[in-house]
């Protein structure tokens, strides 16, 4: 595996789905961690924190810890403090991930603030919480003049149940009643994947990206230097992989066969 310097994997449709493993998953990243090679959990869930995510893996047998993933409130804190200092914050998320969002100043009583209270309204991920109330409340704050931030824009996630809507199919109608464009946090952004690859100290030349999804996990990473790889399990669908923008690297029918192709990449370069 030593052609490889480092592994970018999604949680979410390629190790588990509705937070249970997926057949193989946990061998196959614990043949990574045997064999020395450094890797990052990177996703767009918005439903917990670093700290909880790193603790249900844990309990399913996967040997990681916290500061082996990051997530998108953790990427979009960083962003708010940097681009964002001292504005006040409405999160509009299903999930409570106040802890992720250090540094960060959240308005809890959105319909009780004056409209000058809310500088920046910030979208997590979809659940109940996106009702037609919270999604006009939101709409009217834009309109005010709120910037307005995302942590991606995924249309869908794989639950146990099937696919659910997310993000991505409510956040173009904000922008466009409000007339204001999105700024994006999670994958597919850049910045997410420049600050895995920091995280790792990794080459992207020297990384593969493992995802569910075609275009915010592997072409965007891609776009980044870094060698996709797709999984066909969690959200993939056939007709999503053949109408996509790009062609992933490999195509594997599961995390399980990562170790596999690993290997084979080993052997080639070699």
């Amino acid at each position: 595996m030593e052609q490889v310097g480092a592994v970018l994997i999604d949680i979410d449709g390629v190790l588990t789905v509705s937070w249970e493993p997926l057949p193989g998953a946990v061998a196959a990243l614990e043949r990574l961690c045997a064999a020395g090679l450094p890797f990052a959990l990177v996703t767009n869930t918005t439903s917990r924190t670093r700290a909880s995510i790193a603790g249900r893996l844990a309990e399913a047998g996967f040997p990681v810890g916290a500061d082996d993933i990051l997530t998108a409130p953790a990427i979009t804190a960083a962003y708010l403090r940097e681009h964002h200092p001292r504005a006040r914050c409405l999160l509009l998320n299903a999930g409570d991930i106040r802890s992720d969002l250090t540094g960060v100043t959240l308005v809890d009583e959105p319909d009780a603030a004056p409209d000058r209270d809310v500088d920046v309204v910030v979208i997590g991920g979809a659940g109940r919480e996106f009702d037609y109330a919270a999604l006009n409340r939101v709409f009217r704050h834009l309109q005010r003049g709120a910037r307005l931030v995302a942590m991606h824009r995924n249309l869908y996630w794989r639950t146990a149940d099937g696919l659910d809507l997310d993000t991505g199919a409510f956040l173009p109608g904000l922008e466009r009643a409000a007339r204001v464009e999105a700024e994006v946090t999670g994958k597919p952004a850049e910045a997410f994947f420049a600050t895995a690859l920091a995280h790792l100290g990794a080459d992207p030349s020297a990384t593969l990206m493992v995802g569910d999804d075609i275009e915010s996990d592997v072409v965007a990473a891609q776009r980044c230097g870094i060698t996709g790889v797709l999984v066909r399990t969690g959200k993939y669908l056939p007709e999503t992989h053949r109408a996509a923008t790009g062609k992933p690297n490999h195509v594997l029918d599961s995390f399980a066969a990562l170790p596999g192709l690993l290997e084979h990449l080993s052997t080639s370069s070699g």
